[in-house]
């Protein structure tokens, strides 16, 4: 008996200190992969930020920058659900750091090309680097979320919308007055960032892969009907289509669009892009702790939606109220995505990097096609008519009503 209690003790302790590991959020591993998505889309913004050097250094028309944005987002999307598909049975900790190295051989190689082909098959490096980074990382913020998906979710992506939104700055006054070949400095971020997630990779390895063992045995996902999923699934696909394909049309074409209705600079219009993509971070860090509050239905249709009449007055207004309903449209519209991951991954429990991987591969593959589509639209018509046709693109939005209410079933259960 006197050894029976010590030894209950023991155990007692034991299961204490593996609750501590596999409950409560890790902020240290999401302050430090949202570190890593800023230092990465940072760098990959570059790419789009360039777009202006591109197109008078080698006389490029707007087919031909949309076919770099379709190499660079092609293949980040046709390999993420992958990736994210053999992750989910083989995990592997240490692939965020080789991904980041791709990155930055496809940098130095972009610093470095002379030719229209040479520039596309940096990109392909960069979305290759992409391909492997979004999905792991997802998955890490999942591990480390401590029952918190939703602000787990938006603090990983504010990260690459911070970068997203420091790269046309950091293009505006370094790469624009220095050159094409000062892109070549960047790739200091990315060794940075190998450093972070070689480190994030071994919390990974020891401790992150339980976490996720804990979540999944804890059974908290509301298991559906297989035609509910597919539908909620088909629908969440709309709605990234419908959100990535607008975006695409003022990530790739605003500086064109302000330069040639409004007659401003370069650098004028690479810190309206700047301001713009700050308000889509801003957005993000919002949706995320909302959704896990409210709802994530009710925030998904609030965003896609509620950003339709601020899109039908964009091609009306003026430089001053462009800017500031881009602002609008960028802060409403980014609060849906890290919602819209969440709720899929609780339809489909257990496959976390493959729904990261097939809703990042998607947001990447539709920019692509759109900014591709966008730039032939451009050319035969001009870069203001397409603000007009992509002003009714939120309408989708309209679909959010026949997503399932998956929250109320869980609230019942629990």
């Amino acid at each position: 008996m006197s050894n029976a209690a010590p030894a209950a003790g023991r155990s007692a302790d034991r299961v204490a200190a593996d609750s501590s590991n596999t409950e409560g959020t890790v902020f240290a591993i999401l302050f430090a992969i949202s570190f890593c998505h800023m230092l990465n889309d940072m760098m990959q913004s570059l790419l789009a930020a360039l777009y202006p050097i591109f197109k008078e250094s080698y006389g490029l028309d707007f087919a031909q920058i949309g076919l770099i944005t379709l190499a660079f987002q092609m293949t980040a999307s046709l390999l993420q659900p992958a990736i994210g598909l053999y992750a989910d049975k083989r995990p592997m900790p240490f692939s965020l750091a080789v991904g980041m190295g791709s990155t930055l051989v496809g940098l130095v190689l972009i610093a470095r090309a002379e030719s229209f082909p040479a520039i596309l098959f940096a990109a392909c490096l960069v979305g290759l680097g992409s391909a492997v980074f979004h999905p792991e990382s997802s998955r890490v913020a999942r591990m480390a979320s401590g029952g918190r998906p939703g602000l787990a979710q938006a603090l990983f992506q504010v990260g690459g919308n911070f970068g997203s939104a420091v790269g046309p700055l950091a293009a505006a006054f370094i790469i624009v007055p220095r050159g094409q070949g000062s892109v070549a400095w960047f790739s200091l971020a990315a060794m940075v960032a190998i450093i972070i997630l070689a480190v994030v990779g071994r919390w990974y390895k020891n401790h992150g892969m339980s976490r996720m063992k804990a979540y999944r045995r804890r059974g908290n996902a509301v298991t559906l009907p297989r035609r509910t999923v597919i539908l909620a699934i088909t629908i969440l696909i709309a709605l990234v289509f419908s959100k990535f394909i607008y975006m695409a049309s003022l990530s790739s074409y605003y500086t064109f669009y302000l330069i040639h209705r409004f007659g401003v600079s370069v650098e004028e219009s690479q810190i309206y892009l700047f301001i713009f993509l700050g308000a889509v971070a801003a957005g993000t860090v919002i949706g995320g702790p909302i959704g896990d509050r409210m709802g994530r239905k009710k925030v998904i249709w609030c965003s896609i939606l509620g950003v339709l009449p601020f899109s039908l007055a964009l091609p009306y207004a003026s430089l001053f109220w462009t800017a500031v309903l881009s602002v609008l449209i960028g802060a409403i519209l980014a609060s849906a995505f890290s919602a819209i991951i969440v709720f899929a991954q609780e339809l489909l429990p257990g496959k976390v990097g493959m729904v990261a991987g097939l809703f990042f591969g998607l947001a990447f593959g539709l920019g692509g096609i759109g900014a591709a589509g966008l730039g032939e639209l451009a050319d035969a018509t001009s870069v203001e008519f397409v603000y007009h046709v992509c002003a009714f693109l939120p309408a989708i939005g309209i679909l959010t009503v026949f997503l399932p209410n998956i929250e109320g079933p869980r609230a019942k259960a629990a």
